[in-house]
């Protein structure tokens, strides 16, 4: 147990650059308030270090958990701004290339959520690739080994889900 713990916390300083990366390109919550990297990451590893076996994992798969506690933590949060609030005006969210994460609500983080989750329901690997990218910052090619699929896979299924998404969030917002 111990020396789980030791592996742990090992993978966390080796990783620890890569998860702040990471967390600098997701999204903010909006509503003028956005989680700092570092905080991101301290919430996202706090969520993860539970994981049983996540020091054996390989880095793309380690990527993919961090984005999935990446999307949890600002889902979280957003959640419990939308319940102290309940109400608001609600932009369309546009999921762009750069993901630079300008002027998104509360809305639109609890709007994704849900899309994702409907997505997962008949495309779990769209919405995997989504979290990955959106949540995780993931570049394609990273994206792609994370999923173990091929980078030309990857952005058909971006395509598509995309699209889908931005249908999906039409109606939702």
């Amino acid at each position: 147990m111990r020396d789980d713990r030791l592996e742990l916390d090992a993978l966390f300083s080796l990783a620890y650059e890569e998860l702040r990366r990471l967390a600098a390109q997701v999204r903010g919550t909006g509503d003028g308030e956005t989680f700092s990297p570092t905080v991101l990451v301290h919430e996202a590893w706090i969520r993860m270090a539970g994981s049983p076996g996540l020091a054996s994992v390989p880095r793309p798969r380690f990527q993919q958990i961090a984005a999935r506690a990446m999307r949890q933590v600002l889902v979280d949060a957003a959640r419990r701004r939308n319940a102290a609030k309940r109400g608001g005006g609600a932009a369309l969210m546009t999921l762009d290339e750069s993901l630079t994460g300008e002027g998104e609500t509360v809305h639109e983080v609890l709007a994704l959520d849900r899309a994702l989750q409907a997505l997962s329901r008949f495309s779990p690997r769209q919405a995997s690739l989504v979290e990955a990218r959106f949540f995780g910052g993931l570049e394609m090619r990273e994206a792609a080994e994370a999923l173990e699929i091929s980078e030309a896979t990857a952005y058909r299924d971006w395509r598509t889900a995309r699209a889908w998404l931005a249908r999906e969030l039409r109606g939702d917002l």
